[in-house]
Parts: C-alpha cells; sequence; structure tokens
C-alpha cells in the first residue's frame, strides 16, 4: 500500500470549514476507512499521514523562514504567503496569512479514534505510535491557539457539515488541551526516534517548552528545558553553519529538522533564499535592523562610546557572527557558477556591466542589499536545483533549550551567572568575546541582553515575530510596538581595491536628501495585530466562527 493512498483517505476526512462537498466518497477501486486499519503497516502509514501535514506540506515547510518576515529583522519584496502584510501592518482576512488549517489535526483525530482496533505485537510500539501523533496534534494546536487565541477544539471526526461548524474555544481551554496532550505524549514516547524523521521524547519536550515560554509560565519552561538538557541527547555544534547545510543534517545540536527527499518529497524552497544573479528570488532577506544588533568584536554596540564603530565602513571590526548569519556587500562569495565574486548589490553598473543582484535591478534582487547565511554557502550544495533538494529545515535545536533557561532565569530574577554562562557559550562558539559582568549587572540589563542574543541565535529560523509579541517593554507594552517601524536599506558603492571584506563596502551617510532612496517599505504596529486574522474564506464556511478583534 502506497503512503499516498492512505493519504488520500486521511484526506478526505471532515474538514472544519467544509461546505456542501462534505463527505469525499473512495472510488471502489481505493481503499477506505472500513477496509483499513488492520496491521501494524496500516497504523504506520496513517502517522506518516499526519507527518506530511504537520510539516506544513502546502508551504513546502518553509515556515521557520516566512515567520521571521512578519517581523523587523527580514523582508519580503513579493508578498508571498500574505507573510509580507503581516509584516508592514496591513493584513486583513481578504490578505491572511493561511495558518486557519485543520487538515493535520484530522487525520490525527482519525488516528486516534482507529488505532485501538489494530493489534500490535509490541504495546511498546503502539503507545509510542499514538504518542508521536498526539504531539503533532498538540503542536498544530499550539501553533493555532498563539497565532489566533481561542479557536474551535476538534479531537473527534465530525460526523455532519453541521457538527464541523463550531465558534471557537477559550485561548484557556486549547492551551489546557495542548498542555494535557503533551503530557500524555511525553509519558509514552520513545527517548529515541522509531526512525529518522520521527518525533521523540526530545521533539514533544521542545514542543511543550516553547508553549509554555510563549504562554508566559516561565517555571515550567525552565523546568521543561531542563529535561531536555538532562536526555544528554543534544549539544552546541561547534560548526555553527555546518548543521544548516545538507551535509550537517546529523548535527547532535538538532533535535527535529523536518524531512525532505530529492525529487520524491522534495525541498523546493531555498531558491528564495539566493540573490538574483546565482538564480535566486531573495524572498526572504535580513533588514539592517539585524544588523544593528551585533555588537562590534571589543563586546560594545555600534552606538556606545569607544565602541569604534565606523558608519562608513559599517561591517568593519563587528561581532563575528554578522558574517556567518548574514552576507553583506563587499563579502567574497561563490556563486551558482563556481567563481569567486565580491559581494555587490549597491552598484548600478559593475566593471561597464548591469549589476543583477543591485537592489533595484530586478525583483529577485535582494531589496536590503542582504541574504541570510544560514542554509545558504555553499550554493553548490544545491547542485541539481534551487527548488528540488532534500534539505531538512532545522524546527527545534539545542541552542533554543540554552535560550530558554537563560530567559526564565532572568524573568524569574534567579539564577542570573547561569543566564549569562549560557549565553558565553553561544558566544563564544561564534567567535565573539564573554560578555562583560561588570556591565550587565541588572535584571534589566541582562533581559536586554537575553532578548538581543535570542534574535541573534535564531535570526532567520521564524522565532523573531512570536518574541516580539510576547515580549513587554518597560512601559508593560509589546515590543513590536517599538520595533515594528519603517524599514531602510544602507547605499554606497564597494570598493574593489580593499582586500578587507568587512571594509569594501563604503556606505553613503543617511541624510534626509537620500531618505527616499533608502527607503524599503513604511511599517506600521497596532496592539490587535499580536493576534492574525482568520482568512475569510473560512469565516465564510463557518458562520459560527467570530473573526480575531480588529480585523472584523
Amino acid at each position: 500500500m502506497k503512503p499516498n493512498k492512505i493519504i488520500a483517505i486521511l484526506g478526505g476526512t471532515i474538514l472544519l470549514t467544509a461546505c456542501n462537498d462534505f463527505f469525499d466518497t473512495a472510488p471502489k477501486d481505493q481503499l477506505t476507512p472500513s477496509t483499513f486499519w488492520k496491521t501494524e503497516t496500516d497504523a504506520e502509514q496513517a502517522a506518516t499521514a499526519c507527518y506530511n501535514e504537520w510539516v506544513d506540506n502546502a508551504q513546502g515547510s518553509s515556515i521557520v523562514f516566512f515567520e521571521d518576515i512578519m517581523s523587523d529583522i527580514a523582508y519580503n519584496y513579493t508578498r508571498t504567503k500574505n507573510y509580507a502584510y503581516v509584516g508592514n501592518g496591513t493584513s486583513t482576512a481578504a490578505h491572511a496569512v493561511q495558518y486557519y488549517k485543520y487538515v493535520t489535526i484530522n487525520r490525527c483525530n482519525l488516528f486516534l479514534e482507529h488505532i485501538e482496533q489494530v493489534p500490535f505485537t509490541s504495546e511498546a510500539a503502539k503507545k509510542d505510535l499514538i504518542a508521536q501523533v498526539r504531539a503533532i496534534r498538540a503542536w498544530y494546536y499550539f501553533r493555532l491557539c498563539f497565532w489566533y487565541g481561542g479557536v474551535p477544539l476538534i479531537t473527534t471526526t465530525p460526523q455532519t457539515a453541521e457538527e464541523a461548524r463550531i465558534p471557537r474555544n477559550s485561548e484557556s481551554d486549547v492551551q489546557k488541551f495542548v498542555l494535557d496532550e503533551l503530557d500524555k505524549a511525553i509519558a509514552d514516547i520513545n527517548e529515541k526516534p522509531a526512525q529518522r524523521g520521527r518525533i521523540a521524547k526530545g521533539t514533544a519536550l521542545a514542543i511543550k517548552m516553547r508553549a509554555h515560554l510563549y504562554w508566559g509560565d516561565y517555571v515550567q519552561a525552565s523546568n521543561t528545558a531542563r529535561q531536555i538538557v538532562a536526555l544528554n541527547q543534544y549539544e552546541l555544534d561547534p560548526n555553527f553553519l555546518q548543521m544548516f547545510n545538507i551535509a550537517g543534517q546529523g548535527s547532535k545540536e538538532i533535535i527535529y529538522a523536518y524531512q525532505h527527499v530529492k525529487d520524491t518529497y522534495k525541498f523546493s524552497n531555498a531558491i528564495r533564499i539566493f540573490n538574483n544573479q546565482d538564480g535566486g528570488w531573495a524572498s526572504w532577506v535580513p533588514t539592517m535592523n539585524l544588523v544593528d544588533m551585533f555588537e562590534m568584536n571589543n563586546g560594545l554596540m555600534p552606538e556606545e562610546e569607544g565602541s569604534g564603530y565606523d558608519p562608513v565602513h559599517p561591517y568593519a571590526n563587528r561581532d563575528p557572527r554578522l558574517a556567518l548569519e548574514i552576507v553583506y556587500p563587499g563579502m567574497d562569495w561563490v556563486g551558482a557558477d563556481g567563481k569567486q565574486r565580491i559581494v555587490n548589490t549597491v552598484d548600478h553598473i559593475v566593471d561597464g556591466q548591469k549589476n543583477y543582484d543591485y537592489y533595484l535591478a530586478a525583483d529577485n534582487a535582494s531589496k536590503t542589499g542582504l541574504i541570510f547565511a544560514k542554509y545558504a554557502a555553499p550554493i553548490s550544495q544545491y547542485a541539481a536545483a534551487l527548488n528540488n533538494d532534500n534539505l531538512c529545515p532545522i524546527l527545534f535545536r539545542y541552542a533554543e533549550v540554552l535560550l530558554t533557561i537563560a530567559e526564565c532565569d532572568v524573568e524569574l530574577n534567579q539564577h542570573l551567572d547561569e543566564a549569562l554562562d549560557l549565553i558565553d557559550r553561544l558566544r563564544v562558539r561564534g567567535g565573539q568575546i564573554k560578555v562583560d559582568r561588570n556591565k550587565y549587572d541588572t535584571q534589566e540589563k541582562i533581559r536586554a541582553l537575553v532578548r538581543r542574543e535570542r534574535t541573534i541565535e535564531l535570526a532567520g529560523e521564524g522565532f523573531r515575530r512570536q518574541d516580539i509579541v510576547r515580549w513587554k517593554n518597560d512601559k508593560g507594552r509589546l515590543v513590536a510596538n517599538d520595533v515594528m517601524k519603517d524599514l531602510y536599506r544602507m547605499i554606497g558603492t564597494i570598493d574593489y581595491s580593499q582586500n578587507d571584506p568587512t571594509r569594501r563596502f563604503v556606505q553613503t551617510l543617511p541624510t534626509d536628501a537620500n531618505k527616499a532612496d533608502r527607503l524599503i517599505e513604511p511599517r506600521t504596529f497596532a496592539d490587535y495585530q499580536r493576534y492574525l486574522p482568520i482568512p475569510q474564506a473560512d469565516m465564510d464556511k463557518n458562520k459560527k466562527l467570530t473573526q480575531t478583534p480588529g480585523y472584523d
């Protein structure tokens, strides 16, 4: 039996937003639920169907990239999947991010309803498989709840279209369900995955850890993170960029990565990382807001007295991690043609020829003049095509666990030395000096440091929007109000006579006269945008739904 037949069966189950074509009748020559659920193989394949959608297959498991577009540290020119509208503060129900989906939940519900009728030779294997599916369903409800607040809580397969049309449950109801389900899953799930790509205890704990952190329960978030540490399965990779490459997918830092196989279940979105000259689309690119978060190599922020920051050469003498996170103008780069060149996204003409990476040269040229370094180098790893490879984007890694412990220490105002020690481990791994304990000596200062370090470490991995709509400033307002401002680029030229890559970019200093040239897009944020609008099509299919406040 082929997995796609199982997917077809489960895909025909009742959807929450279904309309008149509520039931899909299976053709006579295909499997139906009445002829399925007979063997362990059936159960395994049904679980695989849950996995096939839990990675958000419609978006090529690229949420880890797309979601930063909704924040201050990334930008998207093409309005991909409507993320850019969230980023600039213009999202509506008609142009909504498509997170309001119940396909995975329906598949998990169907699995959990039928699994008891399947005979297993090993009770432990059965419990593990059930736990995996519970964790997947909990993950999906966690995301729905974080983005929309209360949502309809469906735990069984509706038998009629009307049963599927129900109102929202409260946010607290959904949160309790998620955490209860994760506790059940964690109790039965294997400590090591049954096979590559399967969820094991570390992943289930990571989901629970993130849920507690995002929902503000710092005690439980810290406790859960420490349980992951106690598994003794994970460690920081000494080679920061290696784990983001195809060759580094066995890194011990990775807790879970979305699985892809070239040609058959390909990752098709690497093309969105690269700039125009390399055949890419530059669909998600970092902003100068992210660059500005990096210290100088002496540990001072650029704006601090004595930092040594040179605005004409803004990349010189910076935290070495900047070059590990961002490909910026002036760097050496081996392109898709196998030839080394100097990155130039700022000059319209180079050697008398049109520069296709110039930010105004084409839609596919990065409008910020930057691209993310993670998953990018070497471009030769995508030898076949930039839209067909077996790259496995990382969903959970050990650095997040350490950052969670550090954040919880700060918010609970305890073990502040431990928080600084954990931050030092990440800094030193990337080549930056340790934290100055004399400078960061209060809860408020360490909080600012930990938040900045979290942003730097996890940049381009889909964390920033969630962070800025849960963190609050010293006035009790969401941090998003402070950071979601108009986006600007640096303008200038490349000095090809300069051997030092960090000094090749020569910035034209910002003035009112060149402000229009530097402006990428206006951005705004209002508190109601903490949550997302439910897509209008889903509202139309279920009249019992209420729209997210502020979008109605």
